[in-house]
């Protein structure tokens, strides 16, 4: 069975929020009217940028730089969000000038001679970004090896996911602790909208390189608290968390946080460690729980307002895998259409 999918860009009527008026469009042609600005756009398309990465690679000063940035996102163009003591930019995927962003990019002649430069300096850029990646996945590769060891193949887990999630489209998609980025590059093909949160920075960067891909222009990785998400009531239609809530001291909370999210008829996905008696993983891999029982689970989703749905348990080495589903009442969002 294969595992890769070809992404379809989203309707026109899905990633927009109406017709603008002469005079909104006039005020975002004329934030995008500058010969900086129109080169903000086109790099902020292709990636997650910070200020600094973008100063270097437009080799403009800093106010300067975040002057022209202020419009943009003034004009609904790009995208800010706060990571740490870092501020990332991309453009916008929603709103009613979104479809202005794309359609300037796709004008924009990428061989004239500096524009063709500033592309080369910002794929130095990405490279430097795979060479942190690199070196944290080397710092931890005693770690990843071991779990990999433990646990049932990622090939197993990943196939009894879409068994449980079909093969239709998956509407707009939230990936909790989403760690290395797999998951969310492995569904975000068939998804309209997919974001990854994580708390660590430094997994974060591991994770854009695993969606940095010219089809994943609708994926995006975003730092947060997965207990206290920045999202507002019913949000996404496919909330997936694998290998996260071990972790945790109150997991229930995640569960609640994401029905809190969710929209109606939008599924809730957890794939994670069945109960197991390898108590050195607390000391050793800093596990909180030592993996969590079909009742357990069932009860955090009732809680929540969820209707358990199907769920499926892979034997591991020792280490085993349950994968439990449950969906919010309600008519269906936007997956399998």
């Amino acid at each position: 069975m294969a595992l890769s999918w070809q992404y379809e860009a989203p309707d026109e009527a899905e990633t927009t929020a109406g017709k603008l008026s002469s005079a909104e469009l006039i005020e975002a042609l004329k934030a995008a009217g500058d010969p900086t600005r129109l080169r903000l756009l086109m790099l902020c398309r292709r990636c997650e940028l910070s200020v600094s990465e973008l100063t270097w690679i437009i080799g403009q000063s800093q106010p300067r730089v975040s002057r022209h940035l202020k419009v943009l996102c003034d004009a609904g163009l790009l995208n800010r969000y706060a990571e740490g003591t870092w501020v990332m930019y991309r453009l916008a995927l929603q709103g009613g000038v979104a479809p202005l962003g794309r359609l300037i990019d796709e004008l924009l002649d990428v061989e004239e001679g500096e524009t063709s430069e500033i592309l080369e300096r910002l794929e130095e850029v990405r490279n430097r970004r795979r060479a942190v990646a690199q070196s944290y996945f080397s710092r931890n590769a005693e770690h990843w090896s071991e779990m990999t060891r433990l646990q049932v193949s990622e090939r197993e887990v990943e196939t009894a996911l879409h068994a449980i999630l079909g093969w239709g489209r998956l509407g707009d998609m939230l990936d909790l602790g989403t760690g290395t980025g797999r998951l969310l590059a492995i569904l975000a093909g068939r998804a309209e909208t997919a974001i990854g949160v994580d708390i660590n920075s430094e997994m974060l960067g591991v994770a854009r390189q695993a969606i940095d891909r010219p089809d994943f222009e609708h994926v995006q990785v975003r730092q947060a608290d997965i207990r206290r998400l920045p999202y507002g009531k019913a949000s996404f239609d496919l909330i997936t968390a694998h290998q996260v809530l071990h972790y945790l001291d109150d997991p229930d909370v995640v569960v609640r946080e994401a029905a809190r999210v969710l929209r109606p008829g939008g599924r809730l996905v957890i794939a994670d460690l069945l109960p197991h008696d390898m108590e050195q993983l607390k000391t050793e891999q800093a596990h909180r729980r030592l993996g969590f029982s079909d009742e357990e689970i069932e009860s955090w989703f009732e809680t929540a307002g969820l209707e358990t749905g199907e769920s499926v348990k892979l034997s591991g080495r020792p280490l085993p895998v349950g994968i439990w589903s449950a969906v919010k009442p309600g008519n269906q969002g936007k997956q399998g259409q």
